[in-house]
C-alpha cells in the first residue's frame, strides 16, 4: 500500500488492486515514529478522528464499531461459556471494550507490541478506552507471538488476533506455526478469531490460505464472516473463526438475540447472515 497526500485529503492507495480511499482532513493531530511503525492521527471533516499506521487506515470514530463488534461478539457467542479471553494486538482497545461487555467474561489480557497505539487511543479516541480500568482487564505491551509461546497449555477460552495487515509487526501472526501454538493454548472447547482482510480482494489468497492453515494447525471447524467496513480496502472486510472442539458454523443464537449490550451492528441475524457466504467466496475457498 502507498499513500497520496495534499493539504485537504488523506488517501490510502491499494496498488495491487488499483483502488484508493480518501478522507477529507482538517488537521493533523499526531505524528509519531515508534520503535515499530509510523503512527498518525488526523481530524477529518465527516469521519471524526482517523488513525493511520504506516500509511494504512486503522480506524475512524465513525465506523470502527463495525470491525470491533464483528471481531469480538461472533467468537464470544460461538464459545459455549467464555471466561478467559486473550487479545493479540488490538492496541486501540476497541476490541477489549467489546469483550468486556460480556458479564460472564472473568479476565481479558490484551498484548500489543506498540504502546504508542494505546497512548494515541487514550488521547484521541476516548470512547474506545472507556473499559480499560475494568478490573477484569490486563494490558501488556509485549511480543504477542512470544506471549503465546510462554502461555500454558489449554489455558484460554477465546483467542482474538486483532492484527494489522500481514506485513511488518503482524506478519508472524498469519503463519501456520503460530496457529499451531494458538491451538495448543486453547482449551478443549476453545475458539480463535483472526481478522482476515477483504473478501473481494483476498478470498482466493490470504483468506483461503488462513483457512487452510487453521485446519492444518488442528482446528476442527473454520468459518469466515464478511461485514462492511467503509474505510478499509474495497469497503468490505472479514474475520475468520476456528474451533477446537467447538463448531464455529453455529452459535448461541438465543443468547445473541437476547443480550442487553448497546451494540450498533452485531445481532444474531447479522451473525447468521454473515455465516451464509456468497458463491464467489465458497468457490475461492475450493
Amino acid at each position: 500500500m502507498s499513500e497520496l497526500r495534499d493539504d485537504q485529503w488523506f488517501t490510502e492507495v491499494f496498488d495491487s488492486h488499483g483502488s484508493a480511499f480518501s478522507l477529507k482532513i482538517s488537521e493533523k493531530l499526531l505524528d509519531v515514529q515508534s520503535e515499530y511503525q509510523h503512527l498518525e492521527v488526523y481530524a477529518t471533516e465527516t469521519y471524526g478522528n482517523l488513525m493511520v499506521l504506516d500509511g494504512c487506515v486503522m480506524l475512524t470514530d465513525r465506523d470502527n464499531f463495525l470491525y470491533h463488534e464483528m471481531i469480538a461478539h461472533p467468537a464470544l457467542f460461538t464459545h459455549p461459556a467464555p471466561k478467559r479471553v486473550v487479545i493479540i494486538g488490538g492496541g486501540d482497545c476497541g476490541t477489549l471494550k467489546e469483550v468486556l461487555r460480556h458479564p460472564g467474561v472473568e479476565k481479558v489480557t490484551q498484548i500489543d507490541i506498540d504502546e504508542e497505539v494505546t497512548k494515541a487511543s487514550e488521547r484521541f479516541f476516548p470512547a474506545l478506552v472507556e473499559a480499560n480500568d475494568d478490573p477484569r482487564a490486563e494490558l501488556l505491551f509485549a511480543d504477542g507471538v512470544k506471549w503465546v509461546d510462554d502461555a500454558a497449555d489449554e489455558s484460554i477460552d477465546v483467542l482474538i488476533i486483532d492484527s494489522t495487515d500481514p506485513v511488518g509487526p503482524a506478519e508472524g501472526l498469519f503463519k501456520t506455526d503460530f496457529l499451531k501454538r494458538c491451538h495448543r493454548i486453547l482449551k478443549a472447547d476453545g475458539v480463535m478469531v483472526q481478522q482476515s482482510e477483504s473478501p473481494l480482494y483476498h478470498s482466493g489468497s490470504i483468506i483461503r490460505e488462513l483457512r487452510h492453515d487453521m485446519r492444518e494447525a488442528g482446528f476442527d471447524s473454520v468459518a469466515t464472516l464478511p461485514f462492511p467496513q467503509p474505510v478499509y480496502p474495497s469497503g468490505w472486510w472479514s474475520v475468520t473463526l476456528a474451533g477446537k472442539g467447538t463448531n464455529v458454523e453455529s452459535f448461541r443464537e438465543e443468547a445473541a438475540a437476547n443480550h442487553e449490550m448497546p451494540l450498533q451492528y452485531y445481532t444474531a441475524d447479522a451473525h447468521r447472515g454473515a455465516l451464509a457466504l456468497p458463491p464467489f467466496m465458497r468457490k475461492a475457498f475450493g
